[in-house]
């Protein structure tokens, strides 16, 4: 992508008037998840059935990052990680450790609330099978890295899966192998954010007892730590 043409939108963000990029709600941008985008609103028209934005404060610290929004989660609701299994897990734990108040009721009007984080994805459509191909997340990543830009107090970044983690590294311009994925693991970058990494939150995960609500949470804790020191 060499360039957001009539696909990206352009929003103000605090009292400065700070832009950064987002999708347009119609982006046309990877035929093959437009394609899908159609077929959804075909088959289920009550659904959002569009490119999902970023959820939370955007002069928040911490900035939680999946790799495409769930097919009947965010794609369904319109805000990342809202209406499936998922969201369970991470607003239950996020609520834990002070990182968001209200009611998790899986809709975008339950009046749930982010506190000093901020949540966004990869790949802002849901793409088939939940995998994003290497072309469709490299034109998406202008929008994330317009995102980090706008987000001046940014101090900390949880992926969400092995290719959330490789999807930041190329966003910071890194090479795959300079940091290594592993759930638990931290990497303190040269520009000062520290990377956490984690198994995505999804349920076959969780009843694989790949990730425990304790492994989560014990990710989130060193999260907390980190920004209260």
């Amino acid at each position: 992508m060499t360039g957001c043409r009539t696909n990206c939108a352009r929003q103000t963000v605090g009292h400065a008037m700070t832009t950064y990029l987002q999708p347009d709600r119609d982006c046309q941008l990877c035929p093959r998840l437009v394609d899908f985008r159609r077929a959804n609103q075909a088959k289920f028209p009550d659904f959002y059935n569009g490119p999902v934005r970023p959820f939370g404060p955007i002069d928040a610290r911490l900035l939680v990052v999946g790799l495409a929004p769930g097919l009947k989660g965010a794609n369904a609701t319109g805000r990342p990680f809202t209406g499936d299994y998922a969201g369970d897990l991470l607003y239950d734990t996020l609520k834990k450790f002070g990182f968001a108040k209200g009611t998790y009721a899986k809709r975008p009007d339950d009046g749930l609330e982010l506190i000093d984080c901020r949540i966004t994805n990869a790949v802002k459509c849901v793409p088939p099978e939940n995998k994003p191909t290497g072309p469709e997340a490299n034109t998406c990543r202008p929008f994330l890295i317009s995102e980090f830009g706008a987000m001046k107090n940014l101090s900390a970044i949880l992926c969400l899966g092995q290719v959330a983690h490789q999807a930041m590294l190329r966003t910071f311009g890194l090479k795959l192998s300079s940091l290594k994925f592993g759930h638990g693991a931290s990497h303190q970058m040269e520009n000062g954010i520290t990377l956490f990494d984690s198994y995505h939150c999804s349920r076959y995960n969780t009843q694989t007892y790949r990730l425990t609500p304790e492994m989560f949470e014990n990710v989130f804790a060193d999260i907390r730590a980190h920004l209260d020191r």
